[in-house]
């Protein structure tokens, strides 16, 4: 018998490891060209800071599939003091990619054809939520039912922008319900497992879902309105 819960307990913990293992992939795929292997592409060269999103992000999914590693094989001590490191990643993520998606649409570096002050609204609402759900899993870390799912989800909503630079036509021409579209599903997988699994939906799961897939569409209702064209206009320095 404790046999069996041991191995229940090992499926349950490599559903984290897996979901990290398809997370990664994603974006290595939609940063190949302009990140990790640019010197094989030829892509332009980046600016000092987006170099830096660019480390700072990479170093959050190396991160996360670390944590998942260390507590699939029973190093929790391990894994609360990389906890730390976690936090102020974080915050570096959140500091850095602000100043990204200002600097980016300053100089145009928008998705051509898409509206500025919506592009800058959605990165500034999923920084916002991926914030929200990193704050969220920090306080629930005595808890680590709450914490894995709400790490989880933070760690997924990061993936709108690789998603949207993966060389597929679908997504070339599909706008943003080619990029949001592939995400929402992967969350649905997720929380639909983790629910048939244990047989029941976990409060993590519940709010944090909802949340991790209605953003896009708040971002791009409140993104289109005049109000926050004269904002943006006067964030970014210029006209829209």
């Amino acid at each position: 018998m404790a046999e069996t819960r041991t191995i229940r307990k090992t499926g349950r913990q490599r559903f984290y490891f897996y979901a990290w293992v398809c997370a990664a992939l994603i974006v290595f795929t939609g940063f190949a060209r302009t990140y990790f292997l640019k010197t094989i592409f030829g892509t332009p060269a980046l600016y000092p800071l987006l170099h830096m999103h660019g480390f700072v992000m990479t170093s959050w999914f190396l991160l996360f599939g670390a944590q998942t590693w260390l507590v699939e094989v029973h190093r929790t001590d391990l894994h609360r003091r990389l906890g730390t490191a976690g936090a102020l990643l974080a915050s570096t993520i959140l500091a850095v990619g602000t100043a990204v998606v200002i600097i980016n649409a300053r100089e145009g570096r928008v998705p051509p054809g898409a509206p500025v002050p919506v592009i800058v609204l959605l990165s500034f609402v999923n920084l916002l939520v991926f914030g929200v759900l990193v704050a969220a899993a920090i306080y629930f870390r005595g808890r680590s039912e709450f914490h894995k799912r709400l790490m989880l989800l933070a760690t997924l909503n990061l993936l709108s922008a690789a998603i949207s630079r993966i060389p597929l036509d679908f997504i070339d021409s599909g706008g943003l319900l080619a990029v949001f579209g592939p995400l929402d599903l992967f969350i649905v997988a997720c929380v639909v497992y983790d629910t048939l699994r244990h047989r029941r939906l976990h409060p993590a799961f519940a709010w944090g879902a909802p949340l991790s897939i209605l953003w896009p569409g708040v971002g791009i209702v409140l993104g289109g309105s005049s109000a926050w064209g004269a904002i943006t206009t006067w964030l970014v320095g210029k006209g829209t």
